[in-house]
């Protein structure tokens, strides 16, 4: 059932479509379970950008949409290992990919470049994804 996975091509789709629902479901429900904490930080961190009234929004925004990521990265893994499907785990590297340019838009308003480069592995891992799972 799950032998095509021997192949390189669902390996790679399946491993990597698990990869992004570790990062963004940890990711996520961190925001979700701690939100009053990330709250007071992003707020501080964002107290000198234009940003700084529309933080709690954009906690929201971005938690709900790192979890819709990492939950269809997760069902997507399942459904290349299970069904040769990928279209949930490319659904799933697009709302990373999405996710992470709202990140990368943030800390370059916060001034903060350091955080911002930070994102470029992710972004890059991201596009790789979405480039594996429409071969």
């Amino acid at each position: 059932m799950i032998q095509h996975l021997l192949e390189p091509l669902p390996f790679a789709q399946c491993i990597t479509a698990l990869f992004l629902a570790i990062l963004f479901l940890q990711s996520g429900l961190d925001k979700v379970f701690q939100f009053a904490d990330n709250l007071a930080w992003l707020t501080g961190h964002f107290s000198k950008s234009p940003l700084r009234n529309q933080v709690k929004g954009m906690l929201i925004v971005v938690t709900m949409i790192e979890v819709a990521a990492g939950a269809l990265a997760l069902i997507g893994a399942g459904q290349v290992a299970f069904t040769h499907e990928n279209t949930l785990a490319l659904i799933g590297a697009q709302l990373a990919a999405v996710n992470i340019t709202m990140l990368f838009f943030g800390q370059r308003l916060a001034k903060d470049y350091a955080g911002a480069a930070a994102l470029v592995p992710y972004f890059l891992l991201s596009i790789a994804a979405i480039w594996l799972m429409s071969a």
